[in-house]
């Protein structure tokens, strides 16, 4: 008997339990049969400005940057400055030991030599005609031409000891020139780089040679923006325009800059042609800015101020036209109207309206996805 009222139970809850899971899945079915009710967010247009840039990537780098090279050959004998140091326009920055060669150093101790022996035999003439002049033996004549003779051969040993102290020291000791063994600033500015060091050799610049660096100087007030732009955007650029400069290094920090250059001719890089351009950099007195800092420059091609703007993801483009949809109803569902607009400046996030909607009235944005709230 016990047995039979506890299999009379157990029946009972199967069927209750097979009848739930019946339950259960109609009600999932009934509830998926349902259409899904889609929400949209609902946008207000905005007062903005609207800009559109052309962005250029290069660095900064002083205008005015000078080599500073020896016009002697030799050794660095002395460096009296260093680098990031402040010169001014002929202040000595190093001083350079001559080396002389032993064929021209040679060469213009025997001039010296020979200029000395020929001095020798003129002035004995010369003094012997001087006293014949004033004895009256000779005319007036003999004797200038005599003294001529004797003023060229001093001439001709000076000169020739004037080159040997060249060769030898780096200068004449008469000279009223600066010495070529001091190697001075030609501008005023900052020294970036010194790549030398006291013992290196060093080669003079002429027509055949560059020559050795000793120092490389720039002024650090006057900088400019050296960078690239794309052959897509170099149209809409010219001379003239504001750039907005960003320097990583220094915080992401702005600057104000002038364009003053574009290249009139396109480079190949990376299979793409680029332009080069130039900008004049704004400084302010609180900000020092190093020579090399890569940066970034945007260029503002058209700009459009306190205009009505809505996101671009707002407005539906069908040919020609574009569209909105204007919210008409928010409850018990929101309804909307679709409505053509007329629009303007686009950067890509927001687009201007330039009619077809009112600034108090509302638009459909984007869907509003339940599983992410």
């Amino acid at each position: 008997m016990k047995n039979r009222v506890v299999k009379q139970v157990m029946r009972t809850l199967l069927l209750l339990c097979i009848g739930a899971a019946v339950i259960g899945t109609f009600y999932f079915l009934w509830q998926k049969a349902q259409p899904k009710v889609i929400v949209y967010e609902i946008v207000r247009p905005e007062r903005d400005t609207i800009e559109t840039k052309a962005v250029a990537t290069g660095k900064v780098e002083p205008r005015y940057e000078v080599e500073i090279k020896p016009q002697i050959s030799g050794i660095i004998a002395e460096l009296k400055k260093e680098a990031g140091q402040l010169v001014k326009s002929g202040e000595i920055i190093a001083t350079v030991k001559v080396i002389p060669e032993m064929v021209q150093l040679n060469s213009a101790e025997s001039r010296v030599n020979v200029a000395k022996i020929s001095l020798e035999q003129v002035e004995a003439t010369y003094n012997r005609d001087k006293e014949l002049y004033e004895m009256g033996v000779i005319s007036s004549e003999e004797y200038d031409l005599s003294k001529a003779n004797y003023l060229k051969a001093v001439e001709e040993r000076d000169n020739a000891q004037s080159a040997l102290e060249i060769i030898r020291d780096g200068i004449a000791k008469n000279s009223n020139i600066m010495s070529t063994t001091q190697i001075r600033s030609t501008i005023d500015g900052m020294i970036l780089d010194i790549p030398v060091k006291e013992g290196n050799s060093v080669i003079l610049s002429n027509n055949f040679n560059d020559g050795t660096t000793i120092a490389t100087v720039a002024d650090m007030s006057d900088m400019i923006f050296r960078g690239n732009v794309d052959e897509t955007e170099i149209g809409r650029i010219h001379e003239g325009m504001p750039i907005k400069l960003t320097i990583g290094a220094m915080e992401s920090r702005i600057f104000d800059a002038l364009l003053e250059y574009v290249s009139p001719k396109g480079v190949e890089q990376n299979g793409a042609i680029q332009f080069e351009i130039k900008a004049a950099v704004t400084i302010p007195d609180d900000a020092f800015i190093r020579a090399g800092y890569s940066a970034n420059a945007e260029i503002v091609l058209k700009r459009a101020e306190n205009v009505l703007t809505l996101p671009e993801s707002c407005i539906e483009f069908a040919g020609d036209s574009t569209f909105v949809q204007v919210v008409t109803a928010e409850q018990p569902k929101q309804t909307f109207e679709r409505r053509q607009v007329t629009v303007g400046l686009s950067d890509g996030i927001r687009i201007e309206i330039k009619s077809g909607l009112k600034e108090d009235e509302r638009v459909r944005g984007s869907i509003i996805d339940d599983d992410k709230k």
